[in-house]
């Protein structure tokens, strides 16, 4: 199955956030702890999951990069670093934008061209 090139700008975009998060807590000088590792991880995961999704198409890797932005997104309040602000912004918005570019993937993958009768 051949992507779009909305699809591949959608993981390109993801590549570059999940890379953005990674490196958010030496940008933002996140106290050590759970917002850091927590920025760590869902970076790491979210950057690896866009290289293999730009190497070759697998759904699954969609689905999982739609888990791991919702996961962003209720981290602060999970892992209860709500207090620091910086952390909580980062993580949740890279979340909200890499789930809705996952979802949007998805719900492409699914769409079927309408086929219109010739009478």
């Amino acid at each position: 199955m051949e992507k779009s090139k909305l699809a591949v700008g959608c993981d390109v975009i993801n590549l570059i956030l999940g890379a953005f998060l990674f490196i958010s807590p030496w940008l933002f000088a996140f106290a050590p702890g759970a917002e850091s590792w927590n920025a760590w991880i869902a970076g790491a995961v979210i950057a690896i999951l866009s290289i293999a999704a730009l190497s070759a198409f697998a759904e699954w890797e969609e689905w999982l990069n739609l888990i791991v932005g919702l996961w962003a997104i209720v981290s602060p309040w999970a892992l209860k670093f709500i207090a620091n602000t910086d952390a909580m912004r980062v993580a949740v918005v890279v979340g909200v934008i890499v789930a809705v570019l996952a979802a949007v993937e998805i719900w492409m993958t699914h769409q079927r061209p309408q086929v219109t009768s010739t009478r």
